[in-house]
């Protein structure tokens, strides 16, 4: 049945996708190039109305199948739904705006708006917050206080660097399948059913999607659907804090390719004095694709990146202290070693060019 439901998502995400690529889709809205873009030709952007579709069908399946199958055969047991309505509820909302952005425009001040009222939602009605940085086997910072106005903000950062680094075909569809598949896992590992039932659901909706959004792509997922899975991941992981299932550096590790790039060219832009609301391209992603990688040959790469984090995140999990402490070396190593390879990659280019 759990298999059943799973395939049946991705199934009906990639048929929905399919629909949405045709010009006659009354849901289809244009993503037209500008200098942020790393495509140049005109393509849709209605992509995430097909992830949500799958998704708010796999609940559906799933809060039917507890209503009416026996006890006994119940893939799921009762009590999966622990702050699911406070969290469907608060997606629901970002959703909405985002696909209104997506088709007719709105004020960044009313969608940040809406999206600090959502996060605020699961924050203080569903009781998710962010209590404490583990340094193991070192210390534990707890955050007293800080706690709430924290998780905010971080549900904030999730929602909106998931929006950044959606610039690239297959790439944020990749991220949404590899990172949501692993805190799956940890949800089966744990067993807890509403983080298992969750992240599947978001995964395999996503897979539909990537079937058609690899590059080169025929569609991308636009605001409606980057916005909200930002906002879910950061979400589930608050879940998985709070019930126990890791600590924040596991989930952090999972999802580190969106998160560090994002964090590090908005800061490296901030500190350049640079205003970083505005369109570019600076993110590491953007740059390999400009280096001539390409969007194919630079999402395969950072698919196996991520691929390498969720398996750090898993031996972490699995480790003691001395253990979990020498993979968050290694982890940062390998961020920051990535980093520097784009870099020097970069002034290479410019000399050969200089050169030439």
């Amino acid at each position: 049945m759990w298999l059943l439901l799973a395939g049946g998502v991705a199934a009906l995400s990639w048929w929905i996708t399919g629909l949405l690529v045709s010009k006659a889709s009354l849901l289809r809205s244009i993503d037209h190039p500008n200098e942020r873009s790393l495509h140049s030709k005109p393509t849709p952007r209605s992509g995430g109305v097909a992830i949500l579709a799958g998704i708010l069908v796999g609940l559906g399946v799933a809060a039917l199948g507890l209503a009416v199958a026996p006890p006994s055969t119940r893939f799921l047991p009762n009590g999966f739904a622990s702050a699911s309505v406070w969290i469907v509820g608060s997606i629901a909302l970002v959703a909405t705006v985002s696909f209104l952005d997506d088709r007719r425009g709105l004020p960044v001040g009313l969608r940040f708006a809406v999206q600090a009222i959502a996060a605020g939602i699961v924050v203080w009605g569903a009781g998710l917050t962010l209590p404490s940085i583990p340094i193991p086997g070192i210390t534990t910072i707890e955050l007293g206080w800080f706690a709430a106005p924290l998780s905010l903000l971080f549900l904030l950062w999730m929602t909106n660097l998931y929006n950044f680094m959606d610039g690239m075909d297959g790439f944020a569809g990749g991220m949404t399948v590899l990172g949501f598949g692993f805190l799956a896992y940890f949800g089966w590992r744990a067993e807890h059913p509403f983080m298992l039932l969750a992240a599947t659901l978001v995964s395999m909706s996503a897979l539909g999607f990537l079937v058609h959004n690899f590059p080169p792509a025929r569609i991308f997922m636009g605001d409606v659907g980057s916005i909200p899975l930002g906002f879910t991941s950061g979400a589930l992981m608050l879940v998985g804090l709070r019930d126990g299932l890791f600590d924040l550096w596991v989930p952090m590790m999972i999802f580190s390719p969106f998160i560090l790039d994002a964090t590090v060219t908005v800061l490296r832009r901030a500190w350049q004095r640079q205003k970083i609301w505005q369109a570019h391209r600076d993110h590491y992603y953007q740059r390999l694709v400009l280096l001539g990688w390409g969007h194919r040959k630079t999402v395969l790469v950072e698919y196996g990146l991520m691929a390498l984090c969720g398996l750090l995140a898993w031996g972490y999990q699995m480790g003691d202290d001395h253990a979990r402490l020498a993979i968050l070396g290694f982890w940062g190593f390998v961020m920051a070693s990535s980093m520097l390879a784009v870099h020097l990659a970069e002034r290479m280019a410019a000399r050969l060019e200089s050169h030439g």
